[in-house]
């Protein structure tokens, strides 16, 4: 894989061209920032800007303004090869927090074993309807420890999407461990978000299986890549299923 060349595509199809991820959410363009709006329990953010030295300022104080004025608190997503060099320095002058860096991992499909399976007595569940919302937003509370209201209110507006595919692996009529597929239009890469297992069944193999599944399906409908932001749990067993490091990401939020 040519690093350089795949995060550039990726800055392109997922960032600049980027489309909305709900059906009340819009992607604006404000002169060399890309931005989406939505409703309060949806990502409000900056996905892309193309700032340097003099612009930068304005155009932070600008998205401050803006998400201000709708009373809506927002994440600038800060990739490391972002311009200017000191971008995130502005943002903490200007308010924003930082939070826990995290590195964007791209795979080609064709190149992993999508084969892996789960334990033996754990079958992997599309979630179709609200019962399966609940159940995968309390395996993301006890995998996680966070608030799933946003997350279950996401996942219910988009129910009857088919760009995002939540799964949940159960065990004996329990949900153990759960993830979700995102199948953005006129991108070749497909997102991993969200995988997450219940203490006691972790070390198991079902983070494993999930992505294999996922794989599957994101390259039924034609995706070559599969992309997530790791986190430092992840990330190792990321690399040993043959996913590559392209960049690292860190949410600055201002609320």
């Amino acid at each position: 894989m040519d690093q350089d060349e795949v995060l550039a595509l990726f800055d392109r199809q997922s960032r600049r061209e980027a489309r909305p991820d709900g059906p009340d959410a819009r992607v604006e363009r404000d002169g060399d920032v890309v931005r989406q709006v939505g409703p309060p329990h949806a990502w409000n953010g900056v996905l892309w800007s193309g700032l340097d030295e003099e612009s930068a300022d304005a155009a932070v104080a600008r998205q401050v303004r803006f998400f201000g004025d709708l009373g809506l608190g927002f994440e600038w997503k800060l990739y490391a090869h972002d311009r200017p060099a000191d971008l995130a320095d502005r943002l903490l002058a200007a308010g924003f927090a930082a939070e826990p860096a995290e590195t964007v991992m791209v795979a080609r499909i064709a190149d992993l074993d999508t084969g892996v399976e789960p334990p033996d007595g754990v079958r992997l569940v599309p979630v179709t309807d609200a019962a399966g919302v609940e159940s995968l937003a309390k395996v993301h509370e006890l995998a996680f420890g966070a608030d799933s209201r946003r997350l279950r209110d996401h996942l219910l507006e988009r129910l009857s999407d088919d760009t995002v595919v939540p799964v949940l692996a159960v065990a004996g009529g329990r949900p153990v461990s759960a993830a979700r597929l995102d199948l953005p239009p006129g991108t070749s890469f497909a997102g991993l978000w969200g995988g997450g297992t219940v203490p006691g069944w972790r070390g198991r193999g079902l983070y494993r299986a999930l992505i294999a599944w996922r794989a599957r399906r994101a390259a039924e409908r034609g995706y070559d890549y599969l992309q997530v932001d790791a986190s430092d749990q992840s990330r190792p067993i990321l690399l040993g299923l043959g996913f590559v490091p392209l960049t690292t990401t860190t949410p600055y939020v201002r609320s």
